[in-house]
C-alpha cells in the first residue's frame, strides 16, 4: 500500500485525544507519585528486544508506553526532584511540542513561518540580556552545542584562516574559572585546539573566577608564546550557582583585546528578575552568550540558545555557498540569512514554538516571579541548613542551588544515603564536591518546588541520617 497514513484516522484520532488526557492528568497529580523510580530489570530486559519486522497497533505500543516507560521517567517535571539543574516543563509546552511535530518543519532555512518565530525568539533573548536588537543567535539542542558554536566564532574572529586551514599548532588559548562545566574544556577538543588550551583559574571564597590570577595567566601565556583569544564568564556555575563578576571580565577582556563569551546555561535567565539582575551586570558586553531555555525558562528539552553580538561575525564562522543549497530572491528559497549559516546543523527542528509560545503564554514578567520564587524556595532550604546542627552549609547561595553536608557522616556515607533518598521517590537531590568535601546538592529550578517539598526532603533525608548513625 502506499503511504504511511491510515486509511480511516477516526482511530488514531480517539487515542491522540486519550494521550492528552493522560498527559494533562500525569502533570494534575505529579506531586502525588514518587519522584523517581528505578526501572526493573525484566522491563529494563523488554527493550533488547528485535527489530520488528511487522507492524503493531498503536494502542497497543501506548499501552507498553504506559506500562514500561511512563512509571520509569527522569522525574525532573516532579517537585521533588532538585538534584541537576533541569526544568520541568509545563502545560502550554506540551502543546507547543504537538503543534510543532504536526507541522514537521525543517528549520535549517527557507523561507516559511517557524524561520519568523525562530527570528522574534532571538530578538526577545537579545531584550531579555540587553544585548544590541541585531544580534545574532539561533538555537540550539543546548549550552553544550551554544558553547561550543562561541568557541567557533571567538577562533574564527582572532583568525579566520584557521577555518579553512585547521587550527595546527595554533596557540589559541583560552580562559575560565576552574569550576566551569566540564563542556567547555570539550568545546575546545572539539575545535581542535586540545581542552588544555582552555585554562583553568582558580576561584575566591564566593567561588568566582580570581581576577588577579586570570591576569597573571594571561601575561604569562602571552611571554609564553602563546595567542590568548576568549574568557569564559559563568552566570550560575553548576555546582553551586555562583556568577562570575561579569563586569570586571568584560573590561578586562576589553582592555586585552579578547572576545568576552558568558555561559548562562541557567542563570543569564535571572535576568528577567527585577531583584536578580543586578548580579548579572556585564552580561549585556558579551561577545557571545550561551543560555539554556529548558532549564529555568521551563521549556520542554531540549531549547538552547546562543546569542552573538555582531551578525557579520556569527555567519562568517559557519555559512557555506552551496549548489544545492542556493539562496533565492524570492520563492520558497528565499529569506536568507538561514539559520544553518550560524550553527553546524543543518537540519533542525521548530524548537521555537515551544519557546516563543512559553514567553507568549507566561509574559516575561511572570518568569521573573517563577525565578524569584526559586530563589526564596532556596534561601528557605539554606536557613533550614543553616538552623539545623545536623546539617552544615558549604557554600554561598548565589541564586537557587544549595550545597551542605551531613554532619556525622562519612563522604562515602553521604553518597550513600542521597542515593537511598532518591529511590525512596521521597526527593531527587545530587551530590557535588565542594572543597574537596561530599556535599548534597540541591538546585531549585523546578516551578513546582515549594517550601512543603522541601521539608519532606530535609525530614526523610535526616531520618535517614539516623537509620546511618544507628548502623555499625
Amino acid at each position: 500500500m502506499a503511504g504511511l497514513d491510515p486509511e480511516d484516522f477516526s482511530a488514531l484520532r480517539s487515542l491522540g485525544h486519550r494521550m492528552l488526557d493522560d498527559i494533562f492528568d500525569r502533570l494534575e497529580h505529579l506531586g502525588e507519585g514518587p519522584v523517581w523510580r528505578p526501572m526493573p530489570p525484566a522491563i529494563r530486559a523488554s527493550f533488547q528486544a528485535d527489530l520488528p519486522r511487522t507492524g503493531t497497533d498503536a494502542e497497543n505500543i501506548y499501552t507498553v508506553f504506559q506500562r514500561d516507560i511512563a512509571p520509569y521517567s527522569n522525574g525532573n517535571p516532579h517537585p521533588g526532584f532538585m538534584g541537576w539543574v533541569q526544568g520541568a516543563g509545563t502545560p502550554i509546552g506540551v502543546l507547543a511540542e504537538l503543534l510543532a511535530a504536526g507541522l514537521n518543519d525543517n528549520c535549517g532555512g527557507r523561507d516559511h513561518a517557524a524561520i519568523e518565530v525562530e527570528r522574534q525568539v532571538i530578538r526577545w533573548t537579545a531584550e531579555i540580556m540587553s544585548l544590541p536588537t541585531d544580534a545574532s543567535g539561533c538555537l540550539v539542542t543546548g549550552s553544550s552545542l551554544a558553547n561550543f558554536i562561541s568557541v567557533i566564532v571567538a577562533s574564527r574572529h582572532h583568525a579566520m584562516t584557521y577555518r579553512h586551514e585547521g587550527v595546527g599548532a595554533s596557540g589559541l588559548v583560552g580562559y575560565a574559572a576552574r569550576t566551569a562545566h566540564g563542556c567547555l574544556p570539550r568545546a575546545f577538543d572539539l575545535a581542535g585546539f586540545g581542552s588544555d588550551s582552555l585554562r583553568l583559574i582558580d576561584v575566591d571564597a564566593d567561588h568566582r573566577i580570581r581576577l588577579d590570577l586570570l591576569a597573571r595567566r594571561v601575561s604569562e601565556d602571552r611571554a609564553a608564546g602563546k595567542t590568548p583569544f576568549m574568557i569564559v564568564g559563568t552566570a550560575g556555575t553548576v555546582d553551586c550557582g555562583a556568577i562570575d563578576d561579569l563586569a570586571a571580565l568584560a573590561s578586562f577582556a576589553a582592555d586585552e583585546g579578547l572576545w568576552f563569551h558568558v555561559d548562562g546555561a541557567f542563570g543569564a535567565l535571572a535576568c528577567l528578575s527585577p531583584r536578580y539582575r543586578s548580579l548579572l551586570n556585564g552580561i549585556e558586553r558579551a561577545d557571545s552568550l550561551a543560555v539554556d531555555f529548558h532549564k529555568w525558562g521551563q521549556v520542554p528539552y531540549d531549547a538552547g540558545c546562543v546569542m552573538v553580538r555582531d551578525a557579520r561575525l556569527h555567519a562568517q564562522a559557519f555559512a557555506q555557498t552551496l549548489h544545492y543549497l542556493q539562496r533565492a530572491d524570492r520563492g520558497l528559497a528565499g529569506n536568507a540569512p538561514w539559520f544553518c549559516d550560524f550553527g553546524p546543523d543543518l537540519s533542525r527542528g521548530f524548537r521555537a514554538l515551544k519557546v516563543w509560545m512559553t514567553l507568549s503564554h507566561y509574559g516575561a514578567d511572570r518568569m521573573g516571579e517563577m525565578i524569584e520564587n526559586a530563589c526564596a524556595v532556596a534561601a528557605y532550604l539554606a536557613q533550614r541548613v543553616d538552623d539545623d546542627e545536623r546539617l552544615e552549609r558549604l557554600a554561598p547561595v548565589a541564586l537557587n542551588i544549595v550545597c551542605f553536608g551531613i554532619r556525622g557522616l562519612s563522604d562515602h556515607d553521604v553518597g550513600e544515603l542521597v542515593k537511598d533518598l532518591q529511590e525512596s521517590g521521597i526527593a531527587a537531590p545530587s551530590t557535588t564536591r565542594i572543597s574537596g568535601r561530599l556535599a548534597v546538592r540541591a538546585a531549585i529550578v523546578n516551578h513546582r518546588t515549594t517550601c512543603g517539598t522541601i521539608d519532606r526532603m530535609l525530614d526523610a533525608l535526616l531520618a535517614l541520617r539516623e537509620r546511618y548513625l544507628a548502623t555499625p
